[in-house]
């Protein structure tokens, strides 16, 4: 990967690095020298805030309190943990890894040598025998395990049924109930409850921090910025045109041997950009600017999304300020994706 950093460098020329993400999958396999090596070329072709952010993402079994040390003094400098839950029952059902004990002392471990980190956790488990009657109960206690380390951030997301997994098999064949919908969004509505009497600002759908550790790497992404995904697999985004690196492993690394950029490109139109931009505005809690729009987009796509977003105006679940700004009302936010997809545009 550092020398596709090398074959890239001209990605950002002029351009000062505002984050540092190592994600998708679990870079916390990475040795502690891997890291630094790879902050290294960062720092070799690139300009790196000083103030940058550089996170993690790890597993609660793949952290130890002398990798976590190590991890300190490489210049990461934040975490995102996946927790998923404290609940033993749980975390088997969602196949993870770890157990109740290793997601607390991690977490203990963590506050010892970060300041800035992220814990993830799961809401909306499907109804079952050991979920039933203890559903809300149990994510009031996840809430409060987590709240006790008093982490500066808190990512939390519904489960999801993905196709083609054990998951959706399970539910077709009757061996477990469907989602309950009802269930999860009064999880979430007492998530946010919970997190706004504990000091956290709700600034997107699933995203809640003590004041000024926002996620830099996340608001970039909600807010259309350009960035660049290195390795197999990986998606980047210039404004313009997203691109994709192939995703098998023994391709990816002939082609940088080759000096040769693996890369799939695709130029976006404007419906495309469009969409996108309300997808991931709407979630924020700084909405949807329309002035905004009209600048990016043109006079016609203004002329769309008034449109499109009267009839929701009028019902109470969108709201269009003095400021020009759309937002989604409390009331309806668990209902976020499916009012962005009212306001898409079809080409």
């Amino acid at each position: 990967m550092s020398k596709e950093l090398m074959l890239r460098k001209d990605a950002f020329l002029h351009q000062r690095i505002e984050s540092v993400y190592f994600g998708g999958g679990t870079p916390s396999v990475l040795s502690t020298a891997e890291i630094s090596a790879l902050l290294a070329a960062v720092n070799t072709y690139y300009v790196l805030s000083h103030a940058a952010e550089i996170t993690l993402e790890a597993n609660p079994d793949d952290l130890t309190e002398d990798y976590l040390k190590a991890l300190s003094k490489t210049g990461v400098n934040r975490l995102s943990i996946g927790i998923q839950s404290f609940n033993g029952p749980a975390l088997k059902f969602m196949n993870r890894a770890h157990n109740t004990t290793q997601a607390l002392e991690a977490l203990r471990w963590v506050n010892k040598y970060f300041s800035n980190y992220s814990l993830d956790l799961i809401y909306g488990l499907p109804a079952q025998t050991a979920f039933d009657s203890k559903a809300k109960a149990l994510w009031e206690q996840d809430l409060e395990i987590a709240l006790s380390f008093n982490p500066p951030h808190i990512s939390a997301y519904a489960l999801t049924v993905e196709p083609k997994t054990a998951l959706e098999h399970q539910i077709k064949t009757g061996k477990l109930k469907a989602l309950d919908e009802d269930m999860a969004a009064s999880q979430y509505l007492y998530l946010k409850k919970k997190l706004k009497k504990a000091g956290y600002e709700h600034y997107e759908f699933s995203n809640f921090s003590k004041p000024s550790f926002h996620a830099v790497n996340n608001t970039a992404y909600w807010e259309g910025k350009s960035y660049l995904g290195i390795g197999p697999s990986a998606h980047s985004y210039d404004g313009e045109c997203r691109s994709w690196n192939v995703a098998n492993n023994p391709k990816y690394l002939r082609a940088i041997e080759e000096g040769k950029l693996p890369t799939t490109k695709e130029k976006l139109t404007d419906a495309a950009r469009y969409n996108e931009f309300i997808m991931t505005g709407l979630r924020t809690a700084k909405g949807v600017s329309l002035d905004k729009i009209e600048t990016l987009f043109g006079p016609s796509f203004l002329a769309y999304v008034k449109r499109e977003a009267a009839v929701k105006i009028k019902g109470g679940v969108l709201v269009l300020g003095a400021d020009m700004v759309l937002k989604v009302s409390d009331k309806a936010q668990f209902l976020t994706d499916g009012l962005a997809a009212h306001l898409f545009y079809i080409d």
